[in-house]
Parts: structure tokens; C-alpha cells; sequence
């Protein structure tokens, strides 16, 4: 049977580092960084390449937008369910990795022929890969052991400088150069992060191994993980019908979540009253996270467009590439602030007045409201040609990283909390379907603010655009404010979850 390689740590070793990191989280979080290199410069590249060289309308190209991120992100249900089961942490990141590089360089020799074909490997590899690496993260810790935050919160800085370069770089060479070099570009960078991985895997020790080889013979995992990888090819043909027909992927979308729903209710049923009541409150959260998502994915979307139509190319006198701005502004300030929000929260704390989940999750949402009032503001700084000011749209951003921020501690960490041990991972494949359907809904929220007159003037698709994001402020606002309202209701239900 297959076992740890000889001179490889133990897991004990691994968890008794000295100082504030392990050196394996250096390794995961330069893997982490260059697979998120390439995949925040993809995304900012996809609904740009889809209007201007697949010769899409607005309104289709933010529908396959949305499609494919929903997709990216149902996938990462399924290759978190394949690594917990089958596969492991360590050969899931690896199929992960191969298969995004793949659709990368598919995408690279033939953009414009080898499109959807290229998307289809990177949502299915992005599904091995996404869910599986952040999990190695929480494995190198002992259970609380204090240092984990830290841990964590060195890894998210590694995702936003990825998304800062990533987002830069790779909008930068479509513009300067051509769409094969961008595209190039992502799977170069994937190559990097996988490469990266593999050369440093032997220092994980037993950790991501599968979790069959306990069980099977070395030859009977073989076959296992062959199905895996074989299965995961041939969905590949359905995805792609379901991206190229969004009538399709509606059909998907309107069958697959209120499945879900209903065997959660099902499954709550088995439990006892107080589970009952903290599941009740994850839903509560995995509800409105997908208005979060909605909100804040129009990033790759409607704002994608708008940044490439509707800005002028100056930020405080300095020239810059609106789609760039767009691509990596969020980043670059979350990875300012993120630090000095961490300061605010002890400093609340310590004085007793740091606002629990609840309330944080309600402030998340009143910012990114206040934010897009902001892009609905640059309407009254345009010009007669429909360009608009890039100094207020990059405030707007400013302004949705304070959302995010008041956010990045809720997610999966409080999916565990509230779930039961038996129903961690079902929890966890919510909190990513639930970010699946903010995705949809993002594409289809901005299908619907887009112009669909042909030869639509830059004046028009700036009014529409910037009325969108006003209604996006209205709905933010009021799910915030509900939040708030709701919150000791709320927290009852979470009963000692904080």
C-alpha cells in the first residue's frame, strides 16, 4: 500500500514549527499566487475578448460570463467532494493545475477558434484546484493552535497579489501585444504555481495523500483515480453545450440549487433542536452571500465593459488602463488595508465594541451599496462623448474593499462552526454553489443593465450602465439594512458561534 515518502516529515514535525509560519505555507502560498495570477488575469480578459473578438453582444457576453463562473465554482464543490473521497488534497491540485494549464495554452494557440474549449478545461480545473490548496493550509496547524489566523491571512495576502498582477499583466499584453500572448501569459503563470507545487510536495509529509490508502491495494486506488480523471474529461463536452447555450445553463441552475436546499431541509430534520437552529443561520448566510456575490462579481462583467468604453485613461494625472484599474484595484487595496483592518477589530475588541458576524456581514453590504452609488455618480462627471472620470471609479473600489474586508472572516470558517462534523463538507459544497448562483445572478444583472441597440452610442450604454448600478446600490442597501435588523434574531439562532 502507498505510504509517505521515506525522510518525509511526520505530521507531528510539520505542526511543531518554531516561529509565526511553517516553511510549507511559504511554498503553498507562491503556488497559491501564481495559480491565482492566472486566474484573476483570465477573468478580467473574458467578457472583453467575448464582445470584441467573438463579436458577442453586451448582454450575451455578461450571460457566458456569469455562466462561466458559475460553473468554475459548482465545479469546486465537486473537486472538493473528489479530494475528500478519492483523489486527495495533493493529486486533486495537481489534476487541478494540468487541466488549467491546458485550457490555458488551448486558449493561447487559437483564441478565437478554441474558446469555449480552453473555458472548459479551466472551470473543471480550477474546481480540483481552488477548494484543495487552502485545505493543505488548515491541515499544517494543529487544531487551536493561535497562529493559524496568521497563516491564513499571509495565504489570502498571497491570492491578492496574484489577482494584482494577474489582473494587470494580462489585460496589459491583450492591449499591447495580442490575445495569444495574454492568454499565454495565464498559462504561463499556472505552470509557475504548479511547478512550484510539485518541486515542494515532499515537505507536506502525510498531508493530501489520499484518503484510500488506508483501505485499497496501490493498484485499486489507480483505478479509482483513473475514473476520477476520466470522468472529469468527459463532462467537459456537457459543460461546454451548457456555456454555449445559456438556455441551458439556466435549466442547470434551476434544478441543481433548490435540490440542494431541499436535502438540506432534509437533513436538518435528523437533528436536534439547537442544530437545527445554527444551520438555519448558515442558510441565512448562504442566502445573502449570494447577493454579495452578485453584487461584487460585476467586476469581470458589466464593470469589465464599462471601464473599456466609458473612462478616460487618468488616475491623479497619472495615464493607466481603465480594464486594468478594473482588474487589480480591489487587490492592491486589500492587500493596504487588510492589515489595518485587522488593528480596528483588536482595537474594537479590546474596548468591547468589535460588531459580531452578523452585524460586520450587514456592514459588508452598506458598502459595496455605498460603492456603487459611487459608480452610478460617475454619470455626472462625463463628458459629451460618454467618457467618464477613471479618479471616481477607482474610488468606488476603494470603497467595495471596505466590504469585503468587513467579510473576509465569514465564509467557510463559520459554514464549520455552525454545520455539524458529519455535515462539514456539505456545508462547505453550499457556501460554494451559494457563490455559483451570485455568480449566475451577476450575469444576469448585467445582461439586464447593457444596451442591446445596436451602434449604441458611449453616452447610452453609460446612462444604462450607471441606472444598473444605482438599482445594484438600492438592493445592496436593503440587504444590509435587513441584515442588521435581523441580527439578534440571528445570533440567537447561532446560539455560542461567534
Amino acid at each position: 500500500m502507498p505510504t509517505q515518502d521515506a525522510g518525509a516529515m511526520t505530521l507531528e514535525q510539520i505542526h511543531d514549527f518554531k516561529g509565526k509560519y511553517p516553511k510549507q505555507l511559504w511554498y503553498l502560498f507562491l503556488s497559491e499566487m501564481w495559480e491565482r495570477f492566472a486566474f484573476y488575469g483570465m477573468r478580467g480578459m473574458l467578457t472583453v475578448f467575448m464582445v470584441e473578438q467573438l463579436h458577442l453582444s453586451e448582454k450575451d457576453a455578461n450571460l457566458k460570463y456569469g455562466a462561466i463562473q458559475a460553473f468554475i465554482y459548482t465545479m469546486a464543490f465537486v473537486g472538493g467532494l473528489f479530494a475528500d473521497k478519492i483523489l486527495g488534497f495533493r493529486k486533486s491540485i495537481f489534476w487541478g493545475g494540468f487541466l488549467m494549464i491546458i485550457g490555458s495554452f488551448t486558449l493561447a494557440f487559437s483564441p478565437q477558434h478554441l474558446y469555449y474549449i480552453g473555458i472548459c478545461f479551466n472551470i473543471v480545473g480550477t474546481g480540483f484546484f481552488k477548494p484543495n490548496i487552502s485545505t493543505i493550509v488548515g491541515n499544517l496547524y494543529r487544531t487551536g493552535d493561535h497562529r493559524r489566523d496568521a497563516g491564513f491571512g499571509l495565504f489570502y495576502s498571497g491570492i491578492n497579489i496574484g489577482a494584482l498582477l494577474g489582473g494587470w499583466l494580462c489585460i496589459s499584453a491583450a492591449n499591447s501585444y495580442s490575445w495569444n500572448v495574454a492568454f499565454s501569459l495565464a498559462g504561463i503563470g499556472m505552470t509557475i504555481g504548479l511547478g512550484i507545487f510539485i518541486f515542494t510536495k515532499r515537505t507536506l509529509g502525510p498531508i493530501g495523500l489520499s484518503p484510500l490508502a488506508a483501505k485499497f491495494t496501490a493498484s485499486r486506488i489507480r483505478l479509482y483515480d483513473i475514473m476520477v480523471y476520466a470522468g472529469s474529461l468527459l463532462v467537459i463536452p456537457f459543460i461546454l453545450l451548457l456555456i454555449s447555450n445559456t438556455g441551458y445553463t439556466d435549466l442547470f441552475m434551476y434544478i441543481v440549487g433548490p435540490a440542494a436546499f431541499l436535502y438540506i431541509i432534509f437533513e436538518m430534520m435528523k437533528l436536534g433542536k439547537a442544530e437545527r437552529q445554527k444551520l438555519a443561520a448558515a442558510l441565512v448566510f448562504i442566502i445573502f452571500s449570494v447577493f454579495f456575490w452578485a453584487f461584487f462579481e460585476q467586476a469581470g462583467g458589466s464593470l469589465s465593459l464599462f471601464a473599456r468604453y466609458n473612462l478616460h485613461h487618468k488616475v491623479l494625472g497619472i495615464t493607466f488602463d481603465p480594464n486594468a484599474i478594473n482588474n487589480a484595484a480591489n487587490s492592491l487595496f486589500v492587500i493596504i488595508l487588510s492589515p489595518l483592518f485587522g488593528l480596528l477589530w483588536l482595537w474594537l475588541s479590546d474596548r468591547k465594541l468589535e460588531p459580531n458576524t452578523v452585524i460586520k456581514f450587514g456592514l459588508g453590504f452598506l458598502f459595496v451599496s455605498l460603492a456603487f452609488y459611487v459608480f452610478f455618480y460617475t454619470r455626472f462627471f462625463a463628458d459629451a462623448s460618454g467618457l467618464t472620470s477613471l479618479n471616481v471609479f477607482t474610488l468606488a473600489y476603494l470603497v467595495i474593499t471596505f466590504g469585503e474586508l468587513c467579510l473576509s472572516p465569514i465564509g467557510l470558517s463559520l459554514m464549520t462552526k455552525l454545520a455539524p462534523q458529519k455535515l462539514h463538507g456539505m456545508m462547505m459544497g453550499m457556501w460554494f454553489l451559494a457563490s455559483a448562483y451570485g455568480q449566475y445572478a451577476a450575469g444576469i444583472f448585467g445582461a439586464d443593465m447593457s444596451v442591446t441597440t445596436p451602434n449604441a452610442t458611449l453616452t447610452a450604454k453609460l446612462m444604462a450602465y450607471t441606472e444598473g448600478y444605482k438599482e445594484l446600490a438600492l438592493y445592496a442597501l436593503i440587504a444590509g439594512v435587513v441584515l442588521i435588523v435581523l441580527s439578534p434574531l440571528i445570533r440567537k439562532l447561532m446560539h455560542e458561534v461567534h
